[in-house]
């Protein structure tokens, strides 16, 4: 059902991604301001969107969540590949380029790192982001990630390699950093 909110955050609700949602994700993923940033560099077709959705947002072992602001799809927000022997989970988003500059990826990236440490009992929140993407390491250190490491040259985009800058969240900073505000 495409109202049933899952989290809600100031100004976004973070609600189950459905079928019926396919059509926005393969529209904005196929742009090239989303598909740089997020390292995918070959175009999505409708089969291919479904079969991300049946084989990774259908997946128990992760979260995929649509960002919805006023009534409308924004992005989608998810934790990839929940290790719940580790209680680890990876972070990943993206905001539809019209969309950008307005806090929805802040909000939503808040939401469900506090929904990962207190209801999925995580211990670490992982994120990964390309060197030129400035927007995401700010989102991310705004929401208390730390930068951990550089992997050099780990991925070739737009006819030249990247830099990948990893960050991490222990639950205990995030707590201490949630109790101070």
């Amino acid at each position: 059902m495409a109202d049933s909110v899952f989290l809600s955050g100031d100004r976004i609700d973070l609600r189950p991604i459905e079928e019926d949602d396919l059509g926005f994700l393969q529209r904005e993923i196929n742009d090239p301001r989303i598909w740089r940033a997020i390292g995918r560099p070959r175009p999505v077709n409708g089969p291919q969107e479904r079969a991300f959705f049946e084989n990774v947002v259908c997946d128990d072992d992760t979260v995929n969540l649509l960002i919805v602001a006023d009534s409308s799809p924004v992005g989608t927000i998810a934790f990839n590949a929940i290790d719940w022997e580790t209680r680890q989970a990876e972070i990943g988003y993206w905001v539809a380029p019209e969309h950008h500059g307005q806090g929805y990826g802040t909000d939503a990236a808040a939401r469900l790192v506090a929904y990962g440490f207190d209801q999925l009992g995580l211990h670490k929140i992982t994120a990964r982001v390309f060197e030129f993407n400035e927007a995401s390491r700010r989102l991310l250190e705004s929401v208390g990630f730390t930068r951990e490491g550089v992997h050099r040259d780990d991925v070739f985009v737009d006819g030249a390699f990247q830099d990948t800058y990893w960050y991490g969240l222990l639950e205990d900073e995030w707590r201490s950093e949630s109790e101070s505000e």
